[in-house]
């Protein structure tokens, strides 16, 4: 059998593979050397879950919550995350997708201090507080932030929030503020009331805190198909009032130059004459109550059932020593104004100055008020939207404190502090509205006995916003919880901060807006029983029999 020869030609080495192309690797034509280089990647950051502490001074905001159409706190500080990168864009505007939680929702012109909010936020690199403070004004102010952990909710885990009201302490006195009637019912009496100088409303309505409930007992001599409106109305051109007085002083336009309403007869006539504001001056009246007035040359007689009062009020202060030749009007028809004239001689000395301190006496009544509100009650009576019936009306209060009394500005303020799990609109500033009716024997203290059954309605004061600040959120039961591993969620480490920003936009402005607006001032004028008629009745329209001093014996 014949063998096939083997192949004498030399084995075939394998092809070798292609070298992969490489972006780390480049050649030199010139050289044969491989020389390798590393690319730089950017660096990725990650979302981290922290808490935002922050401060505000509420001017000019509707409020904390974010609100379609409305200047907001978070839709402010909702921009700033952004623009400071913590916010992607495609999360921008839908705060869901990054978690987004607040610890209190503050009221149109509330401020707070110790505010909170939560959320999966890029807070590198360094800088992040920095950078959002840039985004911001100067009234909303980031003290920093602290890691939490993933399922970390502001609102859920705060079991505590605080509230400070700062109350100005003539608040407290009853004989200073007072509306109209009650200063005209104690005119002669050993306990006479003097008109206020500074006020601009002088008692009258102020929009938005009124009561709309309610009953009012007919005056005497009264019929009850008569209106109850103690304001005469006199009807006629644009005319502009002024008075003129020996002295060369415009006794019928107040320190701002507005032109005034006239009192005659002991009864307020406001007309359409251009008058903005409640005249503290006076007509006399015959013993009809009488007075005839010149209007476009044609003598129009507004009557009124007065008696034989003819007080003259001056720039709020009661004259009613003058002769009759100084009590006589003259109403002349100008072009354009009319010119009422008046002799008054010694108008300083009716001016009374109110002697009130917030002495211990005071502060252990005040107090002693205040804690009617601790404990679990029902305050559907001190909120606007939540009914009886519903159960978020049950709210719980820890603590309620005025003991500290501070100086702003040149104006004592009372510290009134407030310590609950929640609070529901409006709450804490009828909880005060109350307190300082209580105060000034505007409400009885047995009005607690009934104000928190669930069949009882009774129309609360509502204090000035401009007072309130949220000073801190408080995560107790969250701090014991993780105090191993996480730092504590408290104000500690931003207190100066804190308290700089406290004097410098929230105390000032308090201070300031009481100087210049009086916000306090005028509410106390509409403090009375006329506005809020169930302050002296069981809430459903039966009076409730107490005495003035009834207020005193709190035991």
């Amino acid at each position: 059998m014949e063998e096939t020869p083997l192949s004498s030609s030399p084995l075939q080495q394998p092809t070798p593979k292609k070298p992969k192309m490489s972006s780390s690797t480049t050649t030199d034509d010139d050289d044969d050397d491989t020389t390798t280089t590393t690319t730089t990647k950017p660096i990725r950051y990650k979302r981290r879950k922290v808490a935002i502490f922050f401060a505000y001074c509420g001017v000019g905001y509707q409020g904390m919550q974010k609100n379609p159409g409305a200047k907001t706190i978070e839709g402010d500080l909702e921009e700033a995350l952004y623009l400071s990168g913590a916010v992607p864009e495609t999360d921008n505007g839908y705060p869901k997708r990054y978690d987004f939680a607040r610890s209190a929702r503050t009221d149109k012109g509330v401020s707070a201090v110790g505010q909170v909010v939560s959320g999966r936020f890029y807070v590198d690199p360094p800088g992040f507080v920095d950078r959002l403070n840039g985004n911001l004004v100067d009234r909303i102010r980031v003290f920093g932030y602290k890691r939490v952990t993933a399922g970390f909710n502001a609102k859920k885990f705060c079991d505590r929030r605080r509230y400070v009201y700062l109350l100005p302490v003539f608040a407290l006195d009853g004989s200073v503020h007072r509306d109209r009637e009650s200063v005209m019912a104690s005119s002669g009496s050993d306990r006479e009331l003097v008109k206020c100088v500074e006020c601009s409303e002088r008692g009258r309505k102020v929009v938005g805190v009124m009561g709309k409930r309610g009953w009012s007992e007919p005056k005497d001599g009264m019929d009850e198909n008569v209106s109850r409106d103690d304001d005469a109305k006199v009807v006629g051109t644009e005319r502009e009032v002024k008075m003129d007085v020996s002295d060369g002083n415009d006794a019928g336009v107040d320190g701002n130059g507005m032109s005034v309403g006239i009192l005659v007869g002991g009864s307020e006539i406001e007309n359409s004459f251009n008058i903005d504001e409640d005249l503290v001056s006076g007509f006399p009246s015959d013993s009809s109550g009488n007075v005839e007035t010149m209007v476009e040359g044609t003598k129009q007689a507004v009557t009124r059932e007065a008696g034989n009062v003819g007080y003259l009020h001056v720039y709020g202060c009661d004259v009613g020593n003058l002769g009759s030749d100084e009590r006589s009007a003259v109403v002349s028809e100008g072009t354009n104004k009319w010119e009422m004239s008046r002799r008054v001689t010694d108008v300083e000395k009716t001016m009374k100055k109110s002697e009130f301190m917030y002495g211990e006496k005071e502060k252990e009544r005040f107090n002693r008020i205040l804690k009617r509100y601790e404990g679990t009650h029902n305050f559907h009576n001190f909120t606007t939207r939540t009914k009886a019936e519903d159960p978020s009306a049950r709210r719980y209060i820890v603590s309620f404190d005025a003991s500290t009394v501070i100086t702003v500005e040149g104006i004592d303020f009372v510290k009134c502090e407030v310590v609950g799990q929640s609070f529901m609109l409006h709450q804490i500033r009828k909880m005060i509205g109350l307190a300082v009716a209580i105060m000034r024997n505007c409400a009885p203290v047995s009005i607690f006995d009934s104000i928190y059954e669930q069949d009882v309605n009774i129309n609360v004061p509502t204090a000035p916003e401009v007072g309130l600040h949220l000073d801190e959120c408080l995560f107790t039961s969250y701090n014991n919880k993780w105090k191993d591993s996480h730092e504590e969620l408290s104000m500690n480490d931003y207190a100066k901060e804190a308290e700089e920003f406290k004097i410098k936009h929230i105390y000032s402005h308090i201070a300031n807006t009481e100087h210049n607006e009086g916000a306090v001032a005028v509410w106390l004028h509409s403090l009375n029983h006329r506005n809020y008629p169930d302050l002296r009745s069981s809430g459903n329209g039966v009076p409730i029999e107490y005495k003035t001093d009834e207020v005193c014996n709190l035991s």
